[in-house]
């Protein structure tokens, strides 16, 4: 365990040097959430009004926080570099270094997110403070519940995503495979939440891992519920048990492989 938080520790440091490189994202960020402002504006014509249960100030902030996950947790190391290292052949030196490699991967991306989240949160509030307003009904003890499980939500984003790049040990090339997993999670549980769909598809979508990454966190911050959050933290502890499971599993299938092609 000292190894991995290490690497988490050195990767950390080393992204807070380059923050000036993470501020450039605060762009794409400002004018996304300006731009779903504006829309939501236009589309809540009467003060007060719903939709799908939401008001103007929950849906924007809902849109707010779900991008701020997003924008925090995107990492290259997930994608490029493990799809380079299995391609490029380094995954056999790796391999057999004292940790285990996807762990080694996870510890990287941990040490990423930890940097960048907090960035973009503190954007996240002041826009939304100056733009918006204050959230009505919010409170600490919902910061408190909603916290841990938008953490375990960006830990099964990264072993999916990872579990994704593992599959270049049998394909040329995961990145449509990742692209396809990005634009589904970016438009069903980060732009729209789970309750504009259609009501035959939500349950499908509560068992998918959309309910878990961004829409349950974002849930949690804008309408609070003990029952709704219990609700999440036992799907995210399934996801994230079945999720590591299918990621060693596909790591040791990998090994296997290059060991019988003499990789």
């Amino acid at each position: 365990m000292k190894k991995y938080l290490f690497i988490f520790r050195l990767v950390w440091i080393q992204n807070l040097q380059y923050a000036s490189q993470i501020l450039v994202g605060y762009i794409s960020y400002f004018i996304f959430i300006f731009i779903f402002i504006q829309l939501w504006s236009v589309m809540y014509e009467v003060p007060g009004e719903r939709i799908s249960g939401y008001t103007k100030e929950q849906m924007i902030w809902y849109v707010m926080i779900t991008e701020m996950i997003w924008f925090g947790a995107s990492s290259l190391t997930l994608t490029r570099q493990v799809s380079m290292d299995i391609r490029g052949g380094n995954i056999a030196y790796l391999m057999n270094k004292p940790y285990h490699y996807t762990l080694y991967i996870l510890s990287n991306y941990t040490g990423e997110w930890s940097a960048k989240l907090p960035m973009y949160a503190g954007l996240a509030v002041a826009m939304g403070i100056l733009l918006v307003g204050y959230l009505p009904g919010f409170q600490i003890v919902t910061l408190l519940a909603a916290i841990p499980c938008m953490l375990v939500g960006i830990m099964i984003h990264g072993v999916i995503k990872l579990c994704i790049s593992l599959l270049s040990f049998w394909i040329e090339d995961a990145n449509p495979f990742q692209w396809l997993y990005d634009k589904i999670i970016l438009v069903v549980g980060t732009i729209f939440p789970i309750e504009i769909f259609p009501a035959a598809l939500q349950p499908f979508l509560k068992l998918s891992p959309i309910y878990t990454v961004c829409y349950g966190p974002a849930k949690l911050m804008v309408d609070f519920s003990m029952g709704k959050w219990m609700e999440i933290v036992l799907v995210q502890i399934i996801h994230l048990a079945v999720g590591c499971g299918i990621m060693f599993w596909i790591y040791a299938k990998g090994v296997k492989k290059l060991y019988v092609n003499g990789g």
